[in-house]
């Protein structure tokens, strides 16, 4: 599913994209705390690759940042005024009960994108994402990966500042994760700030600029991605990256 929380939408050129700023972020359920209290700025350049065991915080964070949830405590802040246009993909795409061309032109109208501009605009972005031949076809009739490029496909139509990914590839075939891959980098390359969880340690090599580590439900590491492959700081960091056990 490729979820949008801003309305409205430009077609303008993308500026730099805004830093996210968690300061003293935590949230609680029923008396038990599941993330932070955790203090961390994205600036860089990216990708950012949230990395961490299970149960860490990892999909949690991603959905306190895209706003999908409010902290319990602390503050959640951009660098720019207001809240920039942003998406989130998750680990299982949720599409329409209709063809795929259809999702897209969804999302358009939906961000009051005019009636004209739709069907040129989603067909674009089918052919980008390599899907052309299943404009017409059912979305979810669609392999696991070719759903998951629709939803890539569906946040590129909307130009977002800020793309969030939830475990994109965790079900994918090796030839499906190399095309999200390569889609996640275009995304990077067209200016997008890319936040991106995964458990993989090869895949956070290929496309890691920076590496925020979590474990246990805090912010263990934040750093770049050469060092926290080569010299990780945290024992749990270290632990990860040598293939042990994490709590």
């Amino acid at each position: 599913m490729t979820s949008l929380n801003t309305p409205l939408f430009s077609r303008s050129v993308l500026l730099p994209p805004p830093a996210l700023c968690f300061q003293g972020v935590a949230f609680h359920h029923e008396e038990k705390t599941l993330l932070g209290p955790c203090s961390f700025t994205l600036d860089g350049p990216g990708p950012t690759l949230v990395m961490g065991p299970n149960g860490a915080g990892k999909s949690l964070l991603l959905r306190l940042a895209h706003g999908l949830l409010s902290p319990t405590q602390g503050r959640i802040m951009w660098s720019d005024e207001g809240t920039p246009r942003q998406a989130m993909v998750f680990q299982q795409p949720v599409l329409l009960r209709r063809s795929a061309v259809a999702n897209l032109r969804h999302a358009l109208a939906v961000n009051k994108v005019p009636r004209r501009a739709r069907a040129k605009l989603a067909l674009d972005a089918l052919e980008r994402f390599g899907l052309s031949a299943c404009a017409h076809t059912p979305a979810r009739v669609l392999s696991g990966g070719q759903q998951q490029r629709l939803a890539l496909a569906r946040a590129w139509v909307l130009s977002p500042q800020v793309l969030f990914l939830d475990e994109p590839t965790s079900a994918l075939d090796p030839a499906a994760i190399k095309a999200v891959e390569a889609a996640v980098l275009d995304f990077h390359q067209r200016g997008t700030r890319i936040v991106m969880t995964t458990h993989d340690l090869h895949q956070a090599r290929r496309l890691a600029g920076d590496v925020l580590f979590l474990s246990g439900g805090k912010v263990r590491e934040h750093t770049a991605a050469d060092a926290f492959f080569s010299k990780p700081v945290s024992p749990e960091a270290k632990a990860f990256v040598t293939g042990e056990l994490v709590e």
